[in-house]
């Protein structure tokens, strides 16, 4: 399918170039909402409105969805009165809530006043909620019944279309609150007049939505099945939460981590304006630059041992290399186990003693390696001293740097995939610069 959609990319782009080369396709009935967001957001500007022209009216909304946030909002920025028209014709609240930030306000409250009560009263639920909490994004397409029901009931109920990830029925009381959660393969076979309190799932625990998203997706996956019920702070029900958001939410999430340990955002378009980009990036080159001038000065300290011993500005990368290879595998460890709720305070202290000694074993065995190489190469023991030693300072620095960085960051409320390797390589740099230069002013010089 990957193929298929590649070909309808080139198609489309060489039909922007030249209209008498390549046809447009007719459609794009036969691909999924996700594939046609996938192939939208692959086109340059002007060849992604004319590949809009092709999407069947009736995907609209999935499509848009579907797509990153500035790819989505490039194109609503240019739709005419009949295409909002169009869109706001048949949306449910959870389409709403996903577009609104994306929509004007005047386009969202005609496709409130055209929703009913019910789908209202959703949207309106789910909005009160912040973008980071469940309570936004639940599904409210699912099988509830009275908490004093009976099986016949269930029955009836099951008749009708059944959602996906069905695999419970939730009971309510009168006023909504929740009460508990039935297994439907537990009704099979059982006596019409029982009532259904009788089937409830001990085990199933409700989630509440004002867990961040992160946290929601850490205990679904600990609870193993198709959907969980998620209950306001009174304990009312308000919706589920089903295996389809929670990959959703984890895949969204590892792009955000992927995007921002480049100072990006998941929801660029990769086709954005070249000012909006530029700026955009600007700011992490800056950063970046700013790292780079410390390390500079950091160097520029020993001008004078370089000028005489020219060797060690030759061998000066390898130091650095080392280090900020070291630090990135500690660093990419202890931000999993952040991630994962696996570090604390109990364990932090034997988790950087292992990564020490990790290090310093390390340190060593590479030490005597470039050590070695180095006496050979320049036919100086104290050059090869010089850098054995450096190397062993800058991996256990490197060691140290992994854990605490990501640890401070954290605690500090910034995400350590966003800065973390910045800092660690300023510092691994730094240190690895002066501990070599230094130790070459103390033994060459």
């Amino acid at each position: 399918m990957s193929e298929e959609i590649s070909q309808h990319i080139d198609q489309m782009i060489r039909h922007d170039e030249d209209e008498s080369t390549s046809p447009l396709p007719d459609s794009f009935d036969e691909l999924e909402p996700e594939q046609i967001a996938l192939l939208l957001e692959s086109l340059p500007q002007d060849a992604r409105r004319h590949a809009w022209g092709l999407v069947p009216a009736e995907l609209y909304a999935d499509v848009l969805v579907a797509m990153r946030a500035e790819a989505r909002e490039s194109l609503l920025r240019q739709f005419d009165s009949q295409t909002l028209d169009q869109l706001t014709s048949d949306l449910d609240a959870e389409t709403l809530i996903e577009l609104a930030d994306s929509l004007p306000e005047e386009v969202v409250d005609i496709a409130l006043a055209r929703m009913d009560d019910r789908q209202r009263t959703h949207y309106e639920q789910s909005a009160s909620y912040a973008e980071d909490l469940l309570g936004r994004y639940v599904d409210h397409e699912l099988l509830v019944l009275p908490h004093n029901s009976r099986v016949r009931d269930a029955e009836r109920l099951l008749r009708r279309q059944v959602p996906e990830y069905s695999e419970h029925l939730w009971l309510v009381d009168r006023t909504g609150r929740y009460t508990g959660a039935v297994a439907i393969n537990r009704l099979f076979g059982a006596a019409s007049h029982q009532p259904l309190a009788v089937f409830y799932d001990e085990e199933l625990e409700a989630l509440s939505a004002d867990l961040t998203l992160k946290e929601a997706c850490e205990q679904f996956e600990m609870a193993a099945v198709a959907a969980l019920p998620v209950v306001s702070t009174e304990g009312r029900l308000l919706g589920r939460m089903s295996q389809r958001l929670a990959f959703e939410l984890v895949h969204e999430q590892h792009e955000a981590q992927l995007m921002a340990s480049a100072g990006l955002d998941e929801d660029e378009d990769l086709f954005a304006p070249v000012m909006r980009s530029s700026q955009r990036r600007a700011t992490w080159l800056g950063i970046n630059l700013l790292t780079a001038f410390l390390a500079s000065w950091a160097i520029g300290l020993f001008e004078g041992t370089l000028q005489q011993v020219v060797a060690l500005a030759v061998l000066m990368p390898v130091v650095a290399s080392m280090g900020g290879i070291a630090g990135s595998q500690t660093l990419t460890l202890i931000i999993r186990g952040l991630a994962l709720g696996q570090i604390t305070t109990s364990n932090i202290m034997p988790l950087l003693k292992k990564e020490l000694s990790v290090g310093g074993l390390n340190g060593v065995l590479w030490a005597l390696v470039i050590g070695v190489v180095a006496s050979l190469w320049f036919d100086s023991a104290a050059i090869g001293l010089v850098i054995g030693l450096a190397i062993v300072i800058n991996i256990a620095a490197a060691a140290l740097s992994g854990v605490l960085i990501p640890v401070l960051l954290e605690k500090l409320k910034i995400d350590p995939a966003l800065s973390g390797s910045v800092i660690l390589t300023t510092v691994t740099d730094v240190v690895g610069f002066v501990a070599f230069l230094g130790l070459g002013t103390l033994l060459l010089v």
